[in-house]
């Protein structure tokens, strides 16, 4: 690499790091603010504050990448062009092209750096930030717990009508193992409670009918222990649970859902596609970022900036509805999260030839 290659990738780096630094500590201070008192009513211990917010420094980063990384490049690009210096480096023989070589570049590093964040290092964040959230914070989990239907393995299903995370209590439970697609047993209860002590269940008004060939076997209990090959977690994840995974646990989690049935399998799906299309979108957004502020404007650097906040909360719009999208309609969760790279790609297209022009 040539000099000037060095020169604009140093800033190009340089200025999306220092971004971060500058904009994470405001998301912190905004959180303080918010939070502030009930950690103070919650007398919730130093260290866990602490661990929280080192949890929410990586959340609040990923969350706003294309945003950091499209502010920075446009801030740097358009001190480049008010100084005359894309104009000095084009004029020289250089393209447009090779000009472009060294944001590529960034564009690679940047991108390689949020694909391993976003397979191992988030979803450790995420656990920790959305664990805090409900542990202290007293908000209410969001879990599948009307009509819970699964399958648990490849001859048993459980259904029961409600289920109670907090006090791990369902009703109206029901298994049923089929053998040759037929039934062969069937348990009933009208209530079930799961014992953290026991790692077991506690099945009242328990009933157990085993299908015979002439005639049926009928066991009855007021009270009854057993233990299953479930636990409350496998019977109702909670819809954050996807992004609390490295890939390979998303791939066996996705997989385990989908064999019992799961309504969540759209969002589960919405969290693994988006751990490839964000190092893709540094790509996008890099190109247009430099094709919207190397060209000198009368209105000056603000005018570059207005135009790439705006096409960055755009994008960042698009990918919050398309996402939302596909889990609660019958959108493919694949085409909802590669749209918004798709549109801005042929944005990218469009703009990177008018800039060569």
């Amino acid at each position: 690499m040539k000099i000037i290659d060095w020169y604009i990738l140093k800033r190009y780096l340089g200025t999306f790091f220092v971004m971060i630094l500058l904009f994470v500590p405001i998301g912190i201070v905004i959180d303080v603010a918010e939070k502030i008192n009930k950690i103070l009513e919650n007398d919730i211990p130093m260290v866990d504050v602490l661990k929280y917010y080192g949890n929410f420094t990586i959340y609040f980063a990923n969350m706003l990448f294309p945003i950091f990384l499209f502010i920075s490049i446009i801030w740097f690009t358009s001190k480049l062009a008010s100084n005359t210096e894309i104009v000095a480096i084009l004029s020289s023989g250089i393209s447009y092209m090779r000009f472009l070589r060294p944001y590529i570049v960034g564009a690679t590093i940047i991108s390689i750096f949020a694909l391993v964040m976003g397979m191992f290092l988030v979803p450790k964040a995420s656990a920790g930030y959305n664990d805090f959230r409900y542990k202290y914070m007293k908000r209410k989990e969001v879990r599948e717990t009307q009509n819970v239907f699964k399958q648990i393995s490849e001859n048993e299903f459980i259904y029961v009508s409600n289920f109670s995370y907090g006090t791990k209590t369902g009703y109206n439970f029901t298994l049923e193992k089929f053998k040759d697609l037929k039934l062969e047993s069937k348990i009933q209860a009208s209530r079930i409670v799961f014992n953290d002590s026991t790692q077991d269940y506690t099945l009242y008004n328990y009933e157990k009918r085993i299908v015979g060939l002439n005639d049926d076997k009928l066991e009855k209990e007021t009270q009854k222990n057993i233990k299953f090959d479930f636990d409350v977690d496998d019977l109702t994840p909670a819809i954050y649970a996807a992004e609390t995974m490295t890939l390979g646990e998303l791939n066996q989690f996705i997989e385990k859902e989908k064999m019992r049935g799961s309504a969540n399998i759209s969002s589960y799906l919405v969290v693994k596609y988006k751990k490839y299309s964000v190092p893709v979108s540094a790509f996008i957004l890099t190109i247009i970022a430099v094709a919207v502020s190397s060209m000198k404007r009368r209105g000056g650097m603000g005018v570059n900036l207005a135009m790439g906040i705006a096409l960055a909360f755009t994008y960042i719009f698009f990918d919050k509805i398309f996402g939302t999208l596909a889990e609660a309609s019958s959108i493919n969760p694949l085409f909802a999260v590669w749209f918004p790279n798709v549109i801005f790609g042929i944005l990218a297209v469009y703009l990177l030839n008018n800039a060569k022009r």
